[in-house]
């Protein structure tokens, strides 16, 4: 089974700089519309289809949500669904990036 595991937004933000991660937005298209991490890919939670949250080849996976909640829920479907590879989840989704002082696009 796919472990599960949180990371900081820095380590996020240096592994998409390499073009390392894939960043999956489990937020609502409101949400994202309003204020999303630049790259992220919008798969909203309400309509979560694990197709759709898969890693590009190469890439490790990373799911994200508003406070790091939502992710979770996201996680649990994937590893229902099959998923076999690390899911990392962003410690405090968007908020902690923020908090972080890294970028955010609207």
């Amino acid at each position: 089974m796919a472990s599960v595991s949180f990371t900081d937004g820095r380590t996020v933000a240096d592994l998409m700089a390499k073009g390392q991660v894939t960043l999956v937005d489990v937020r609502e298209p409101n949400e994202f519309a309003a204020e999303r991490i630049p790259g992220a890919r919008l798969v909203p939670l309400s309509a979560f289809d694990p197709a759709q949250a898969q890693p590009a080849p190469g890439t490790q996976l990373v799911l994200h949500c508003a406070a790091g909640v939502r992710c979770g829920v996201a996680a649990q479907v994937l590893q229902s669904s099959g998923y076999k590879g690390d899911i990392l989840r962003l410690a405090g989704g968007l908020k902690g990036w923020r908090a972080e002082g890294l970028p955010t696009e609207r």
